[in-house]
């Protein structure tokens, strides 16, 4: 079948042009001024901006957390990414400690998603322990579509030691690969901990206090001496403040090559959300934490400055019900946001509205360089011929609110609520099928497992 979308602008990463744009089964066959097509359906868009399918390269569903397992799966989150205009999301899936391999840490990711996906979807593997089986298995992984990987320098069950990040950032680099890392001082930030509980000061208020941005520049800083003693360029995943941004920039004047990512969290949302009253800063609670309002000045500008690539979500969503695992002990609030939904009508008002971002550049940060980074590019993140028909038909005059009480999501908050939104999303095709129309999917569980190539940025 195919469908015309006639007279609306094509946004790509470097311009914005009136064009129609001609869909033929799962592809784009033809992108152009004036185009007819006697046996297509034929959809006006004029008005609208049509921007390549949104990647959201970071993703955590049906992850078990904190003693329980996110609010949303595979089936209800792409549900949501879907109705937000997100294509294909990245997921992380990951190996266990103690002996797991990283083909088993595949299997139950594939487990968890196969079939139940309404947007396309790919992962990337964590490594949380190397020796010589994990070394040998990274062709392995190559060989499954997976190029990119994760590594945690936090987290009991997640982190890996100073001398197994040179190793093993050093070995995926003569692979091609790359890994993104959370960067978090584990020390520093347990021995705070300590000192807080000593104290007795047990409230979500004291989430960001323990996770201070100096112990998130300091892991940057560590991160990237080790990357340029291996040689091999990493990316930092997340990126909350001034002072790692300022890391990353100082390594880049080095001649190192550092991607970044940072979430609309951050860039929205600032620490005095964790002081709410009833346990309300319960529902912010995340790694690492939201920061001041300086730094989301800083992050915004450096967006504008082209020297962020991506804009994620690093989606991880939980009930309030959840969230009171931690009532007594701030440290056993799952941590976690939900955004795939509103990654991108949230970029729309609050950075291309205000002028703080172009609409080209929103295409970079959501598609473009996500594609490129990831290994999908051009089958995905552009709308030329020969790429999937993946299609956000975005009107820029739509107007709406965001609320728990209409969001996908499988909770019962939203860290946006009340947020207004001046442009949203009308229509997405994903590989040509109409799944989204006037904000509704109408269309589930058509995505499809995306094998990735190597990094392209």
């Amino acid at each position: 079948m195919k469908t015309l979308l006639k007279n609306g602008t094509v946004v790509s990463g470097d311009m914005s042009v009136r064009e129609d744009v001609l869909i033929d089964g799962e592809k784009i066959v033809k992108v152009g001024r004036n185009l007819e097509a006697e046996d297509a359906q034929v959809v006006d868009v004029n008005g609208k901006l049509l921007f390549p399918g949104f990647i959201d390269g970071h993703t955590h569903f049906d992850l078990e957390v904190a003693g329980t397992v996110t609010a949303d799966d595979f089936e209800t989150g792409t549900r949501a990414a879907i109705a937000g205009g997100t294509t294909l999301v990245i997921d992380y899936a990951s190996q266990d400690k103690g002996g797991h391999t990283l083909r088993e840490g595949l299997e139950k990711w594939h487990e968890k998603a196969d079939g139940k996906c309404s947007c396309d979807y790919s992962f990337h593997m964590s490594i949380v322990e190397w020796n010589e089986e994990t070394q040998r298995e990274i062709q392995d992984m190559i060989n499954e579509g997976i190029t990119s990987f994760k590594l945690y320098m936090t987290y009991p069950a997640m982190i890996v030691d100073d001398g197994d990040l040179y190793k093993i950032i050093k070995k995926l680099n003569e692979y091609g690969c790359f890994a993104g890392v959370h960067c978090e001082n584990a020390g520093a930030i347990d021995a705070l901990i300590a000192e807080a509980k000593k104290e007795g000061r047990l409230g979500p208020e004291n989430h960001p206090l323990v996770r201070p941005d100096i112990m998130e520049a300091e892991a940057v800083h560590r991160l990237l001496v080790i990357a340029d003693a291996a040689n091999a360029p990493v990316m930092v995943v997340h990126l909350t403040n001034r002072k790692a941004f300022e890391e990353v920039m100082r390594a880049r004047m080095n001649g190192q090559k550092v991607y970044a990512e940072t979430c609309p969290q951050y860039l929205l949302l600032d620490d005095s959300v964790y002081s709410k009253p009833d346990f309300e800063g319960a529902k912010y609670v995340c790694a690492p934490p939201i920061r001041k309002k300086a730094d989301q000045d800083c992050l915004w500008k450096a967006l504008a400055n082209d020297q962020i690539q991506t804009v994620a979500t690093d989606q991880c969503s939980f009930t309030m019900e959840q969230k009171a695992l931690g009532k007594d002990d701030f440290t056993k609030i799952p941590g976690g946001l939900p955004g795939v939904q509103t990654r991108g009508t949230l970029l729309y008002t609050y950075g291309v509205r205000t002028g703080r971002i172009t609409q080209e550049q929103m295409c970079r940060l959501l598609s473009e360089n996500a594609a490129k980074l990831y290994g999908v590019y051009p089958n995905k993140g552009v709308i030329r011929e020969g790429s999937d028909a993946d299609i956000v038909v975005f009107d820029p005059e739509k107007e709406n609110v965001i609320s728990a009480k209409t969001h996908l999501y499988h909770t019962d908050n939203n860290p946006y609520e009340g947020f207004k939104l001046h442009g949203d999303i009308d229509s997405v095709y994903l590989r040509g099928a109409h799944v989204v129309q006037d904000g509704k999917v109408i269309l589930e569980k058509t995505g499809k497992y995306i094998k990735r190539g190597k990094n392209q940025m």
